[in-house]
């Protein structure tokens, strides 16, 4: 969230909010949440972690996200 965005919401610029979208689902393979592409680790910590961790955190998700998707395509060319 921007700034400008976190005034405007009332949020304060350290509240960074959680990538969770309540698909729970944990990949054995991966170890991460298909969801939120977290490990268990970063999700059980997420409350106590500070807003620069969190950050870290959130900018790992997008190349998390794009492994996911490559095995699951992976995975699907196998089944054909």
């Amino acid at each position: 969230m921007t700034t400008a965005a976190a005034r405007k919401s009332g949020a304060s610029a350290d509240q960074v909010p959680s990538p969770c979208v309540s698909i729970c689902t944990m990949d054995a393979a991966s170890g991460l949440c298909l969801g939120c592409a977290r490990t268990l680790d970063e999700i059980a910590a997420w409350s106590v972690l500070d807003a620069d961790a969190k950050r870290a955190v959130l900018a790992a998700l997008p190349a998390r996200f794009a492994a996911q998707g490559a095995k699951a395509r992976g995975a699907a060319d196998a089944d054909r």
